[in-house]
């Protein structure tokens, strides 16, 4: 189930807390474009062949690509790659792109999934967090993008800053269950270093994100979707039945991937590499690449204690779990050997022979997943 994953570097300007790769000067969109094409064609072999069942337009923010931009692309994609009849075509979007005729454009385009960039339908925490979009935003985007005929809807909430208190944490959450997307997902807020929030932070000017506050509102949040029907099968994410992301959950269980644009990783089941996180040389380096020439990106051959500890930090993570027969001697025998203690305390059950986080563990998943360093990271 190999997906295809495009790298937008690009946003109209910088919320506080990101820490992702774009810049919020446009005029070289263009040239980006340009590369992004240059790059597909090199890396056409990557994945060797494989239909694509998934195709994620991330960043940055990509719902600032034209109608145009978005064609020559996908032009490009279909010409290099057999694309599965019912593949998953997401795109990121920003609530203050999604106008009716960007809209429009997108359902003329192959893509059939938006991921919106919601965070919040408070004034309050949209400014804190220097997003580009107001609430009455928030509300009509998904609204509009569901009369358009998007049913397959995601958003992004997050919960935790100081600008968030309980009630308007339960508005937002209920917000989004009553407006029927079969799709959300909610992160923690996070001081990022390099980060705007990180430098108010630093200066005072801001608390930092109160631990206690977060933990009660992702309870809630559990509580509010189970009670919707959603099913919580990833640590952030909570979808109705059969309406799990597939290009995420491809990720969580170790299927290959192709990335392109700056700052893209990609990985083949044996080694993963990852782009040079600069615009403006991996512009450089794109015009000047050549078929085999690995200019742009590093690349590292994992070891088997990377494998294992990679399977351990995405599957944990999941509904679905890990299973302790798909991982060669000796590092089943050291699973089983340290799960003991995390299923014991009740942070980790079994489920038809697998093992996943238990709801008081995906509080705690940092920490269960801590001892995969046993064997040391190389």
């Amino acid at each position: 189930m190999p997906g295809l994953y495009l790298h937008i570097p690009f946003c109209k300007q910088a919320c506080h807390y990101c820490n992702f790769h774009f810049s919020t000067n446009l005029q070289r969109k263009g040239e980006m474009v340009e590369a992004l094409l240059v790059e597909l064609e090199i890396q056409r072999h990557y994945l060797q062949g494989a239909p694509l069942t998934s195709i994620y337009f991330g960043g940055g923010t990509p719902s600032l690509l034209s109608a145009s931009e978005l064609e020559r692309l996908f032009e490009k994609i279909y010409a290099l790659h057999p694309v599965d009849s019912e593949a998953e075509i997401t795109l990121e979007a920003n609530p203050d792109d999604l106008s009716p005729d960007k809209l429009k454009a997108l359902r003329d385009s192959p893509v059939n999934r938006l991921s919106i960039g919601i965070q919040s339908f408070s004034e309050a925490d949209l400014r804190y967090m220097n997003r580009a979009h107001n609430a009455a935003e928030a509300l009509s985007c998904i609204e509009n993008a569901l009369a358009a005929g998007f049913a397959n809807l995601t958003a992004d909430l997050i919960y935790g800053a100081p600008t968030t208190d309980d009630a308007q944490w339960a508005f937002n959450v209920q917000t989004m269950i009553s407006l029927g997307i079969p799709h959300l997902s909610a992160y923690s807020l996070t001081v990022e270093d390099r980060t705007a929030l990180a430098h108010m932070v630093q200066k005072g000017k801001t608390p930092p994100p109160d631990e206690d506050a977060a933990a009660r509102q992702y309870e809630f949040l559990i509580d509010a979707t189970e009670s919707a029907g959603y099913a919580h099968y990833e640590i952030s994410n909570f979808a109705r039945e059969g309406w799990q992301a597939r290009h995420n959950s491809s990720y969580w269980l170790g299927e290959p991937y192709l990335g392109i644009g700056p700052s893209a990783h990609s990985f083949d089941g044996v080694s993963r590499q990852w782009n040079i996180a600069h615009n403006a040389k991996y512009l450089q380096m794109l015009t000047t690449a050549k078929d085999g020439e690995a200019l742009w990106y590093e690349i590292e051959t994992l070891t088997p204690v990377q494998r294992y500890h990679d399977r351990l930090l995405t599957g944990l993570r999941t509904i679905w779990g890990v299973d302790p027969a798909d991982f060669p001697s000796p590092f089943r025998e050291h699973f089983l050997e340290k799960i003991r203690s995390f299923l014991q305390q009740g942070l980790v059950e079994t489920y038809n022979g697998r093992y996943r986080l238990t709801r008081s563990g995906k509080f705690l998943a940092d920490r269960i997943t801590a001892w995969r360093l046993i064997f040391g990271a190389k």
